[in-house]
């Protein structure tokens, strides 16, 4: 995890940066005068977000970069973008699929400030669940979200990520925020963009609805919550499918796996509210970060929601 920043106006030593950031490419210009080319990075294990800034027209060809890598446009365009069977140009606030992880693409920025944000493949398929024995890897199968409002809610998720985990050195540092914020990043992605995950449950199974098995998920949440976890972790602890699992939760509990995770956390986070002195310096932003909860006003909701009173109150001892 960490951040980096570049600025030059050297087309080469940005040729060589973008290859060593992003995957080998070549690109050029037919700008006279500057080039020059401003990027931001905050990073962590699995997922990135740059911001990019050129006052040039770059064209690029791009090798695979064997991760998901969407753009989201400020200000400026990108034209003649074009993979595999598609060819696109975007513009300001629309947000898109790069190109799939296996293929490589071209085209060219234009006077643009963007976002580029690249995330590990395999977190779409924990995500929705589909990383269990003889499941496929998810897809996304468009470059385009469904429609305008998936992508302003994309990109609202990301930008938030951005400015209240990966800037944030006290979030950054935390499992369980780095992992909440990645599984949001996926499940938004997933929500936005076609894909190959299905959502339909499985029939009725007396052996994945069986309380035994309810009772191993059911301890392992309990016993793993100050930890990053997954469906499929929770599954594998329970000796049963995920989509099995996930049938389970919603017929007796009425519920989701991670619905119930996060009830969990907000458990002990009461706790140690309960537990913390404001004189030693305790906050509710740092004792929620440590349950994974990184979006302040989303935790104090659901904590008033749970507890009928905002959580500084109970912090406060009143």
């Amino acid at each position: 995890m960490g951040t980096l920043d570049f600025d030059s106006a050297d087309l080469a030593v940005t040729e060589a940066f973008l290859s060593d950031a992003y995957a080998r490419m070549r690109i050029g210009t037919s700008t006279p005068g500057s080039n020059r080319a401003r990027i931001h990075r905050g990073s962590t294990d699995t997922f990135s977000v740059d911001e990019l800034a050129l006052d040039f027209e770059m064209s690029y060809s791009v090798t695979p970069l064997g991760r998901i890598c969407l753009c989201v446009v400020h200000d400026g365009t990108v034209r003649d973008h074009a993979f595999q069977g598609v060819e696109d140009a975007f513009g300001p606030g629309d947000v898109a699929l790069f190109a799939p992880p296996d293929l490589p693409y071209s085209g060219r920025i234009c006077n643009a400030r963007y976002n580029i944000t690249m995330l590990e493949p395999d977190l779409l398929t924990q995500v929705a669940g589909a990383d269990g024995p003889g499941e496929r890897p998810v897809r996304l199968t468009g470059h385009r979200p469904h429609s305008a409002d998936d992508a302003q809610r994309l990109s609202r998720t990301i930008g938030y990520v951005r400015d209240h985990v990966l800037a944030d050195p006290g979030m950054a540092d935390q499992p369980l925020v780095v992992s909440t914020a990645a599984q949001h990043l996926a499940a938004s992605v997933l929500s936005a963009f076609p894909n190959t995950a299905t959502a339909a449950p499985p029939g009725p199974d007396g052996a994945d609805a069986h309380p035994a098995m309810l009772r191993r998920a059911l301890a392992y949440i309990d016993d793993h919550a100050d930890r990053p976890v997954t469906v499929a972790e929770i599954a594998r602890a329970a000796r049963v499918t995920v989509r099995g699992l996930q049938y389970a939760f919603r017929r007796h509990l009425d519920t989701t796996p991670l619905a119930h995770l996060r009830r969990v956390r907000l458990a002990h986070a009461h706790h140690d509210l309960l537990a913390a002195d404001p004189a030693d310096g305790a906050t509710v932003t740092d004792i929620a970060a440590r349950w994974g909860f990184y979006h302040p006003g989303r935790f104090a909701s659901l904590y008033r929601q749970t507890y009928r009173r905002p959580p500084r109150v109970t912090l406060a001892g009143e």
